[in-house]
């Protein structure tokens, strides 16, 4: 019994991973991925005043997808 129960448990994580790391990555790739920033490059607006922890981001994937990007915009090159 305690076989059946760990077979079950198997098969339920096996396609659990496999539905979800298709759906993760194109989730990263298509619609937006958190990033994270670090030193001075962005100053004033991000890493105010020089410290040492860093800015934690999300970059929208998609507007830069449909060209929706506006003056005033942070790109960033990756």
């Amino acid at each position: 019994m305690a076989r059946t129960a760990g077979k079950r448990y198997l098969r339920a994580f096996v396609s659990g991973f496999f539905v979800a790391v298709p759906v993760t990555v194109t989730v990263l790739d298509r619609f937006a991925y958190v990033a994270r920033v670090e030193g001075a490059s962005m100053q004033p607006f991000l890493n105010p005043e020089g410290r040492s922890d860093c800015d934690v981001v999300l970059l929208n994937r998609w507007s830069v997808r449909n060209y929706q990007i506006q003056r005033g915009d942070i790109v960033s090159v990756m």
